[in-house]
């Protein structure tokens, strides 16, 4: 039986995370000798007609989490080298040894379940988008990276949800975006990551995507624009989230104007391919083909760019496709990139002046209340509540102590220190263990640690009470806790429900419960030191007069819909 690596070398496997395990010599390939040079300019706002995603290895598992997270923007995916949305459920293990090798299983079953269950809870938008949307899935036989098993994950994620998916997995290619234009023979895997296997592939994805489409450009004659992406990164640093200063964006002659209907795609290079990667420059742009098909029919490309950091978190310069720098919203509402990049399509969908940049966010810690914290037991029906006494001990209680009865947690925070006037955008929890006896999450298999909240209190007064235990919640399961069996845990993002449920004048109280009760004694007690907080961000209110019309449409899922 193989050991499990240690926590030192799984930091080490994000240096080759997508695209590093390769052995052959990286080659140098110049860029085609027409490829326009970046200009600098700005995003402005086009009329678009409706908007896709597409991408290679990290930026394949980006280009799903778009489509998935806002599925009522984008109307459609291509993913070259990818496996399905949300496989590496924010660990690196499984991140490397499921969602790219497979010696474990990717467990699709519960991938379909949270992502119906996210849908659910507002965290992405509802799945039922998903049904009859194009997606094109390319898979080399060749690709030692994502090996042939978890490309297939996908086209059968996308199916249970209906999609329409067209899947090659005809060729000996390596792990690579195939382009006509591809400096690398079709099996290798090296850089620039750009193969040629004979075949047209852009012709392929965007006419499924589409439909029939003009032949392409001899040529690229618009124009590369090379904007800032500080201004559409939450809290104004790319850097921060490992995304470049520059991205860019190629406009088409015939789309340069605010009139002219025009497809936008959402293309997202892999790891090693970014702009600022040791000079990788412009060769992903330059060879993928797009710019070619855009002249033609009438799209825009926008070319996002992430970064390498300077530490292992992230040095290959990936997208985020497994939680990396703390962002356990990487996948869905709220991720880091994911709104940066949401953000850059809002600015170019709008008419007659698009949306502004975001205004950046401030962050505001709220520890609980220690005095009105508490925890309350009672048998699964609810009978029998009684205080629990145990807190000054040993902490607050969750799950099937040894007597039997089933802890409920209740928090309590100050959140009218929010200012008014400001737009709530983000919340979540965070706990510490103090100790515990079995795991809870799995008892039953499956087993959820969900968060509850109350506009104001659950009872008659904010202090812990017994029939805080059954109370009606203001939002029910509004978030939910990951299992951890040490130190701190950081829940899910509050649903948007709950962040409008937040009492800005008073106090919110939020119920920490398991879904089903244990059948047998299995318990965690969460620490008071350091306190349980409440990490809300907030920023200004955007304006909302009639020159945003255009971009509520994007915002509010009107825009790009589709039937």
């Amino acid at each position: 039986m193989k050991q499990k690596p240690r926590v030192r070398w799984l930091r080490r496997m994000a240096v080759i995370l997508l695209l590093a395990a390769v052995t052959q010599v990286p080659t140098a390939a110049a860029a085609p000798a027409a490829a326009p040079a970046p200009t600098p300019g700005e995003l402005k706002p086009h009329s678009i007609s409706a908007a896709y995603t597409a991408g290679v290895s990290s930026g394949g598992y980006m280009a799903t989490q778009l489509h998935v997270a806002y599925s009522g923007t984008f109307a459609g995916s291509a993913v070259f080298a990818a496996g399905p949305y949300g496989c590496a459920q924010g660990d690196l293990y499984r991140a490397q040894y499921a969602c790219m090798q497979t010696y474990q299983d990717l467990r699709l079953d519960a991938l379909e379940r949270t992502t119906r269950d996210w849908s659910a809870q507002g965290l992405v938008d509802p799945v039922a988008n998903l049904s009859g949307d194009p997606v094109y899935l390319f898979s080399g036989a060749g690709d030692a990276t994502v090996e042939r098993p978890v490309a297939d994950a996908l086209a059968s994620y996308y199916g249970r949800f209906g999609a329409r998916v067209r899947y090659d997995h005809t060729t000996g290619a390596g792990h690579a975006w195939i382009s006509p234009l591809g400096p690398n023979p079709c099996t290798v895997t090296q850089s620039p990551y750009v193969n040629d296997c004979g075949i047209d592939a852009e012709r392929d994805l965007l006419g499924h995507l589409t439909g029939p489409v003009n032949d392409p450009a001899p040529a690229p004659t618009g124009t590369l624009v090379r904007f800032d992406q500080n201004r559409y990164v939450p809290g104004g640093s790319a850097s921060a989230v490992s995304m470049d200063g520059s991205g860019f964006l190629y406009e088409p002659a015939a789309c340069a104007g605010t009139t002219t209907p025009c497809r936008l795609l959402v293309a997202l290079h892999g790891c090693k391919q970014g702009y600022s990667y040791q000079g990788f420059g412009t060769r992903f742009m330059d060879t993928a083909y797009l710019d070619e098909y855009a002249d033609t029919n009438h799209f825009l490309v926008l070319y996002p760019q992430a970064a390498p950091t300077t530490t292992l978190d992230n040095p290959n310069g990936c997208w985020n496709w497994w939680g990396y720098l703390g962002d356990s919203a990487y996948a869905r509402h709220g991720g880091k990139q994911i709104e940066a990049i949401m953000n850059m399509v809002r600015a170019l969908g709008g008419a007659g002046g698009g949306t502004e940049p975001p205004s950046s966010t401030t962050t505001l810690a709220l520890p609980s209340l220690d005095a009105q914290d508490g925890y309350v037991k009672a048998a699964p029906d609810g009978s029998g509540a009684a205080l629990g006494t145990l807190e000054t001990v040993s902490g607050l209680a969750l799950g099937r102590g040894s007597d039997g009865k089933d802890n409920r947690t209740l928090l309590s925070f100050e959140t009218s220190r929010i200012p008014s006037g400001k737009e709530v955008v983000r919340a979540y929890l965070t706990v510490a263990r103090a100790s515990g006896s079995g795991d809870p999450w799995t008892s039953p298999a499956g087993n959820r640690l969900l968060l509850d909240l109350r506009t104001g209190c659950f009872g008659a007064s904010c202090t812990t009470e017994t029939a805080d235990w059954s109370a009606p919640a203001s939002v029910p399961a509004a978030a939910e806790i990951p299992a951890f069996s040490s130190g701190t845990q950081t829940s899910t993002d509050l649903s948007p429900a709950a962040l409008a449920a937040l009492d800005r004048t008073g106090t919110t109280q939020l119920r920490l419960r398991f879904a089903s009760p244990q059948p047998s004694t299995a318990y965690v007690f969460l620490a008071t030191s350091p306190r349980p907080t409440l990490t809300v961000e907030y920023r200004q209110r955007r304006s909302t007069g009639p020159d945003r019309a255009a971009a509520a449409l994007v915002s509010d899922g009107r825009y790009g819909q589709h039937t």
